[in-house]
C-alpha cells in the first residue's frame, strides 16, 4: 500500500469511554500512609481505574495494555496487572515500570504480592515466583490440573515466606516459597475452593467453597472452627470486619451478600441485590465501619454499618450500565450530559466533562407504594427495559422532563432528571378509546417532548397518537379519527415552534398535523415512500426530516415543501438510530452492519466548502470501512495525533492543504481588498475618542499619594519599556532652533518616509499603538508644532501622513484601518489641509482611490446579498 493511501476514516476518532467503573475482577484496596487515605483499584478492560474511597473520585487511569486485564494485585507502591501470559507493574497508578514475561505458556489468572516477591499462576498449573525489582524468576512450581487445579492464593498472617494454595478439587497446600518446600496438605471438603481470606485471628483462614459453604479453619491445627452455608450458590468473596463487631461478609453470584456474627455463629442480616450480578470483591476497611464492594454489573459501592443489627446502608456508589445501552441522547443544549437507557432497565446520565457529574436515575418500578405495602419481591416490581425516551431541559426545574417507554408496557412513565428518580405520572391511553381486550395488546412505540417542555406526544402500536400535559399528566387530545395511522406509530416529532407534528407509521405514510387544532396538514403532493419507515428525526432549526426505511435506505425531506431532497444508500443491516449534527449539515446513522456512516447534506450554495478550505471528499460507493477498536476510559498518548484521513489525498494535495491551512498570508492577491488584522478596540473608536474620554472621566479628583514612589524613565508606546541610558557624546553648547521641537519616533519615521517614499516603518509603528497613543501622535502633526515657514499652510508631516494612507489604499491592505486614520485626521486638521494646495491635491487622489475600491466592494456585497437571498428562498 502506498504511503498516501488511506484505509480508514478519521472524521470521528475514539476519545473516551463513559460510564466504566468495574468488571468481574475483584478490586484491590491500598492505603497511602502519607495521604492517610484508602484507594481502590478496579479493572476496566485493558486499563484500571484508581479511586479514593472517601468520595469515590477518580484519581488516575492507567495507560492502555495490549489486552484485557485478567487479574489484579497491589502493594504499597506498585499495581500489578496480568494480561494474557505477561504481568505488568505500574507506578503512580499509570506508568508501566516492570514487565514480567517469557515464563507462562497459558494465561495468568492469579496474582499475589509478598514483599519484594510476586506470585503468578496460570491455567496450566504453573506457579512462578518473581523478584519484583530485578524482574527475574525466583522459583517455579508445577501442578497437575487434573489433581490440583489452582483456584485461589492467600498469604497467612505472620507466616513468613508462606503461601496457601487452594484448588478446584477442594484440597489446600501450604508452601514455603523461600525453601521450595511443601509444608502441609489439607484434604479439603470435597468442593472447590473459590475464596481464601485471612481472618482477624492468627492461624485462622476463611475458606469459601463452590458449594456455598463458608469455613473458618485453623491451619496450624488443621481444624475447622466454624461452618456456615449460603443458599445462593458459590462463595465469590469473603471479608472480616475489624472495627469491633466480629462480622464476616460473604458474596454470591446472584449479587446478594450475607453477614454472619462469629460470636453467636448465626446469620445477622442479608443484603439482597447489592449488585445486579455476581459480587466480585468485598473488603471491610481496616478499623472502619465501611464495606467496599464491586461487581460485574459495572458498579463500585461503599456501604456503611451505622444501624443496630448490622444492617448496611449504601453510602456512595459509582455505577454504569450492567447491560448494553439501547438508546442514548444528549440532554440539554450544552452537550455536556448524555442520557442513556440500557437493557438492564436503568436510566443513567453521563457527563462528557468529568465523571463526578455522572448520576444514575435508577431502575423503573411499577408501583413503589403498593410494593411496600404488599412486600413484593425485587424482581416483581421492576419495569422492563426502556426502549425509547425523550428529554427536554426547558422546564425540568418545575416538573418532570423525561418520558420513557418500556418494553411491552401500555403506559409511558415520567422521570425527573434533577431528583434522579421516577416521576409521578403514568401516561396511559384513555379508557374511552380502547376497550380492555384491545388495551391488553397495546404498547407504546414512539415519544417526543415539545421544545417548551410542556407537552409530550406518545404513539401506540394500535396507531393512536395522543398528546399529554407534562405538568399535570392530563390527556389533552389525539390526532386522527380514530387513529393517526393504520398500524403501529413508528415515530413522532414536533417542530421548534409547536406548530406542526410529524408522524410515521407501519402504513408507509408520513403525515403532518397542526399541533393546536390536531388537524391534517399534509402537503398537496405528499412524499412517496418506497418502504415503511422505522424511525424519524427532525432537525428543528433547519426543518429537515430524516427517515430510516425498512429497505435500509435513508430519506431526507424538507418539511416546508414536503419534497424528498436527499436519499442515501449503503447500509447492509437494520438501521438502529440516526441523528443530525448541531448545524444540520451532517446526518449520522448507526446500523446492525457494525458501521456508523456520516452523510453530508450541503444546502445548495450556502455550503462551507464554497468559502473555506474543506479536506473532505466523498467515499466511493464500494468503499468498505475498516474495523475500529472501541475507545478506552481515557485517550492513550500513543494514539493521539496518529489518526487517518477520511479521504484519499495525494502528496501534492496534502502539501497544498497544509500550506493553505498554516501559512496564512497578509494578502492573497493584489487585486483583492484586505481588512486589517488588528483588534477593533485599536481603531474603531478613534473618531469618537473624545466622547469615550468624557464618559470615562473619574467622578472624584485624583488624590495625591502620601509618599510619591520612585519611577524609572520609560519609553512611550503600547508595550511599556524602560529607557536605556545613552552614552555621553561631545555636544556643542550652541542650541539649534530646530532642537526645540519635540519629535516622537513616529514623526521621525514619517519624515524619513517622506524622502524615500517607503511608508512601511511609520505604519508599523502606528499599528503598535493604542487608540489614545494614536490620537496623541496625530495631534503632534499640527502645523503649529512643526517647522513650516508659512503658518497658513499645512505641515509637511500632514502631507506625509496623507501619502502614507494613499500607499495603503494603493496596496489594498488595511482598508478599514485606513478609513479610521483618515477620519481622525480630517476631524483634527480639516481647515489647515483645505488651505494647502499640495494637501488638497493629495486628498483628491486619495478620494479617487477610495471611490474605486468602494465601487468594487459594493458590487461584491450586492452579489453576495443576492445569492444569500436566493439560497434562503430556493429549494434544495
Amino acid at each position: 500500500m502506498l504511503a498516501h493511501e488511506v484505509t480508514g476514516s478519521s472524521l470521528f476518532s475514539g476519545f473516551r469511554a463513559l460510564g466504566l467503573y468495574s468488571n468481574h475482577l475483584p478490586h484491590v484496596l491500598r492505603y497511602h500512609a502519607r495521604h492517610r487515605e484508602f484507594y481502590v483499584t478496579t479493572a476496566v478492560g485493558n486499563r484500571f481505574h484508581t479511586y479514593n474511597v472517601k468520595k469515590l473520585g477518580i484519581i488516575a487511569v492507567s495507560n492502555a495494555l495490549p489486552g484485557d486485564i485478567s487479574c489484579l494485585a497491589a502493594d504499597r507502591m506498585l499495581v500489578f496487572a496480568a494480561v494474557g501470559r505477561d504481568v505488568y507493574a505500574f507506578a503512580r497508578n499509570k506508568e508501566i515500570v516492570h514487565h514480567y514475561s517469557h515464563a507462562h505458556a497459558s494465561d495468568v489468572h492469579l496474582l499475589l504480592v509478598l514483599g519484594d516477591t510476586l506470585v503468578s499462576a496460570d491455567h496450566d498449573g504453573l506457579l512462578v515466583v518473581w523478584d519484583v525489582p530485578t524482574q527475574e524468576e525466583y522459583l517455579r512450581l508445577t501442578f497437575d490440573p487434573a489433581t490440583f487445579d489452582l483456584s485461589a492464593l492467600a498469604h497467612p498472617s505472620t507466616y513468613l515466606n508462606k503461601v496457601l494454595l487452594g484448588s478446584s478439587q477442594g484440597a489446600l497446600q501450604l508452601w514455603n516459597l523461600k525453601t521450595n518446600k511443601l509444608l502441609y496438605t489439607f484434604q479439603g471438603w470435597s468442593s472447590g475452593v473459590t475464596a481464601l481470606q485471612q481472618s482477624p485471628a492468627v492461624d485462622v483462614m476463611g475458606v469459601g467453597l463452590s458449594s456455598g459453604r463458608i469455613l473458618l479453619h485453623d491451619i496450624r491445627a488443621d481444624k475447622t472452627l466454624m461452618s456456615f452455608s449460603q443458599d445462593w450458590g458459590p462463595v465469590t468473596t469473603l471479608s472480616f470486619r475489624t472495627d469491633g463487631p466480629p462480622i464476616m461478609a460473604a458474596g454470591g453470584p446472584g449479587g446478594h451478600m450475607a453477614f454472619w456474627d462469629l460470636e453467636s455463629r448465626r446469620l445477622v442480616t442479608q443484603l439482597r441485590h447489592a449488585h445486579r450480578s455476581a459480587v466480585a470483591g468485598a473488603t471491610f476497611l481496616p478499623s472502619q465501619q465501611l464495606l467496599l464492594t464491586n461487581g460485574a454489573d459495572n458498579a463500585l459501592k461503599v456501604w456503611v454499618f451505622e444501624q443496630e443489627g448490622g444492617v448496611a446502608r449504601l453510602l456512595r456508589s459509582r455505577q454504569g450500565h450492567s447491560a448494553p445501552p439501547t438508546t442514548i441522547r444528549h440532554h440539554g443544549n450544552a452537550g455536556r450530559d448524555i442520557l442513556s437507557a440500557g437493557q438492564d432497565g436503568t436510566l443513567q446520565s453521563f457527563s462528557s466533562v468529568h465523571e463526578r457529574f455522572n448520576k444514575s436515575l435508577g431502575h423503573g418500578s411499577a408501583n413503589k407504594k403498593m410494593t411496600k405495602k404488599k412486600g413484593l419481591k425485587f424482581e416483581e416490581i421492576l419495569l422492563p427495559p426502556i426502549t425509547c425516551f425523550s428529554s427536554e431541559s426547558a422546564r425540568e426545574g418545575d416538573w418532570d422532563g423525561v418520558v420513557a417507554l418500556h418494553r411491552g408496557e401500555a403506559a409511558a412513565r415520567t422521570w425527573n432528571y434533577q431528583r434522579c428518580t421516577m416521576g409521578k405520572h403514568r401516561l396511559a391511553p384513555p379508557a374511552d378509546r380502547l376497550d380492555n381486550a384491545r388495551l391488553s395488546n397495546v404498547h407504546t412505540t414512539a415519544v417526543d417532548i415539545t421544545s417548551c417542555g410542556n407537552f409530550v406526544l406518545i404513539g401506540w402500536s394500535s396507531g393512536h397518537l395522543d398528546v399529554y400535559n407534562l405538568q399535570s399528566g392530563i390527556h389533552r387530545g389525539h390526532y386522527g379519527n380514530p387513529t393517526a395511522h393504520v398500524g403501529a406509530v413508528r415515530g413522532v416529532c414536533v417542530d421548534g415552534l409547536n406548530q406542526r407534528v410529524f408522524s410515521v407509521g407501519a402504513d408507509c405514510l408520513l403525515r403532518a398535523w397542526r399541533f393546536k387544532t390536531r388537524s391534517h396538514d399534509d402537503p398537496a403532493h405528499p412524499p412517496k415512500l418506497d418502504s415503511a419507515p422505522s424511525m424519524l428525526r427532525l432537525h428543528r432549526d433547519s426543518g429537515m426530516l430524516a427517515l430510516a426505511l425498512d429497505d435500509l435506505t435513508l430519506v431526507v425531506i424538507d418539511t416546508e415543501t414536503g419534497r424528498v431532497v436527499r436519499k442515501f444508500l449503503g447500509h447492509s443491516g437494520k438501521i438502529n438510530d440516526l441523528t443530525f449534527s448541531p448545524d444540520g449539515r451532517w446526518l449520522i446513522s448507526a446500523s446492525m452492519d457494525c458501521t456508523i456512516r456520516t452523510w453530508d447534506l450541503p444546502s445548495g450554495w450556502s455550503n462551507k466548502s464554497i468559502y473555506s478550505l474543506v479536506s473532505l471528499r466523498p467515499l466511493p460507493a464500494d468503499y468498505q470501512p475498516v474495523t475500529v477498536s472501541l475507545p478506552g476510559s481515557s485517550p492513550s498518548p500513543d494514539e493521539e495525533g496518529h489518526g487517518e484521513s477520511c479521504v484519499t489525498l495525494g502528496d501534492e494535495d496534502e502539501d497544498q492543504m497544509a500550506s493553505a491551512c498554516w501559512d496564512s498570508q497578509e494578502q492573497l492577491e493584489r487585486h483583492l481588498v484586505t481588512m486589517t488584522s488588528l483588534p477593533e478596540s485599536r481603531w474603531r473608536n478613534l473618531f469618537n475618542l473624545d466622547v469615550v474620554k468624557r464618559r470615562n472621566q473619574p467622578q472624584q479628583p485624583p488624590q495625591r499619594p502620601a509618599a510619591a514612589p520612585y519611577f524609572l524613565p520609560t519609553v512611550s508606546g503600547l508595550q511599556p519599556s524602560f529607557q536605556t541610558p545613552e552614552a555621553p557624546v561631545n555636544q556643542s553648547k550652541v542650541l539649534r532652533l530646530g532642537a526645540m521641537a519635540q519629535k516622537t519616533a513616529f514623526s521621525i519615521a514619517l519624515e524619513t518616509a517622506l524622502d524615500d517614499g517607503d511608508y512601511v516603518a511609520p505604519l508599523a509603528l502606528l499599528k503598535s499603538l493604542g487608540p489614545s497613543a494614536v490620537d496623541l501622535e496625530l495631534r503632534g502633526l499640527s502645523p503649529d508644532l512643526g517647522s513650516s515657514p508659512q503658518p497658513s499652510s499645512a505641515s509637511q508631516l500632514l502631507v506625509a501622513f496623507l501619502q502614507m494612507l494613499e500607499a495603503m489604499l494603493e496596496e489594498r491592505r488595511d482598508f478599514d484601518l485606513a478609513q479610521a486614520y483618515l477620519a481622525l485626521l480630517l476631524k483634527l486638521y480639516l481647515r489647515p489641509l483645505s488651505a494647502d494646495p499640495l494637501a488638497v491635491a493629495t486628498l483628491q487622489r486619495l478620494l479617487g482611490r477610495l471611490e474605486t475600491i468602494w465601487a468594487e466592494l459594493r458590487v461584491s456585497f450586492d452579489q453576495s446579498l443576492c445569492l444569500l437571498t436566493y439560497t434562503k428562498t430556493a429549494l434544495l
